[in-house]
């Protein structure tokens, strides 16, 4: 059974990225190759070079939304609301997933300045609430825009005040479907010149929705790994996709999945015999060493934050029963040398950081 400190490893705060390399396929890029055990540093740009045809690059296309807004209460104190993961709706308007600093006790309301929106706490679950507000989708997505700040990490000190370029940056070339409260941060990289390059080789690219929310971000505390509970996402793979992306994995090709959110999607969707199965539902699915990949063959990912589960989910990619190497604690293993190797070569970390492929 592994513990929380297995996966643990020190990085120096100065190597916390506070905003994107400009352009944005600039930043950095570790190749990692599971075979030989080997570690190479180029840039995002070169990943038409790296890359071959026989490769599938499957992207999250789900789109950050102004999540974090202010409010005030009945009381007149005032509340941050962080809105996670939309429920459904009621009579009244959309209902979502909510954290709140401080916490809402059911029945109470909460208006907001400037705006016709306001919200009434109706449940409480552990770290969140669930709230009504009286507002439904464009509506509540309107007033988002107006009122809503993008809602980076908190290790992130963005240098300005600027919420719309911050709404520029923090959101991927491709991001199309409303929903979530954290960027796919290893799709930040891509550009609109480099998915030319791409496409000209022959490489195919594909996308599928997952809404990040605790599932992705939320700390793990439990000094045992396995008894972190995992919180379930919302995900929606089309038939379509669903059928190209068998079909590629029946003719060779291998699945280059963006990011641990689409790894999570494509892990979760696969059944038995190694088939994506297509639809629109949740995932809880937990990704840690000893997990056995059943669709994808190559990660892009960024360098996570100690004992995340991001950190697991690639451990296990390094790991048997995927490679021959052993699993015994995160710095020993390859990907925890790739991490020694880019704190040395001054690689930036986390969600504005530099990236890695692994094959």
């Amino acid at each position: 059974m592994f513990k929380l400190s297995d996966f643990d490893y020190l990085l120096p705060p100065e190597k916390i990225a506070h905003s994107p390399a400009s352009p944005r396929d600039t930043s950095k890029l570790m190749v990692i190759d599971r075979k030989t055990q080997s570690l190479s540093n180029k840039h995002f740009y070169d990943l038409a070079d790296i890359l071959t045809d026989e490769y599938v690059i499957v992207r999250n296309n789900t789109k950050v939304i102004p999540a974090r807004i202010y409010g005030v209460k009945e009381s007149g104190g005032k509340i941050e609301l962080l809105l996670l993961k939309r429920i459904g709706i009621s009579v009244s308007g959309e209902v979502w997933e909510v954290m709140t600093k401080p916490g809402l006790k059911v029945g109470q309301k909460v208006s907001f300045e400037s705006s016709l929106l306001k919200a009434m706490t109706i449940e409480r679950k552990g770290y969140t609430s669930i709230v009504e507000f009286n507002l439904k989708a464009e509506g509540l997505f309107n007033e988002l825009d107006q009122i809503g700040h993008t809602p980076i990490p908190p290790y992130i000190n963005w240098h300005d005040d600027d919420e719309q370029k911050l709404r520029e940056v923090y959101q991927t070339i491709y991001a199309k479907h409303q929903g979530s409260a954290a960027a796919p941060t290893a799709g930040l990289h891509f550009t609109e010149e480099l998915d030319q390059k791409l496409i000209s080789k022959g490489i195919q690219i594909e996308e599928v929705t997952l809404h990040v929310g605790l599932g992705t971000f939320l700390p793990v505390k439990a000094d045992h790994i396995t008894d972190h509970e995992m919180h379930a996402e919302k995900y929606i793979l089309s038939k379509e996709t669903a059928q190209k992306l068998n079909q590629a994995k029946k003719s060779g090709k291998k699945i280059l999945s963006v990011g641990t959110t689409t790894t999570r999607l494509l892990e979760a969707c696969t059944d038995d015999q190694g088939q994506l199965v297509a639809g629109e539902a949740e995932t809880k699915i937990f990704i840690y060493p000893g997990y056995k990949y059943k669709f994808v063959d190559a990660i892009i990912t960024n360098f996570h934050l100690p004992k995340s589960t991001l950190l697991m989910m690639i451990s296990a990619f390094i790991s048997k029963p995927n490679t021959d190497q052993d699993f015994t604690t995160f710095e020993e293993s390859l990907v925890g040398k790739a991490y020694l190797q880019a704190i040395k070569a001054d690689y930036r970390f986390y969600s504005f950081g530099d990236g890695m492929i692994i094959l």
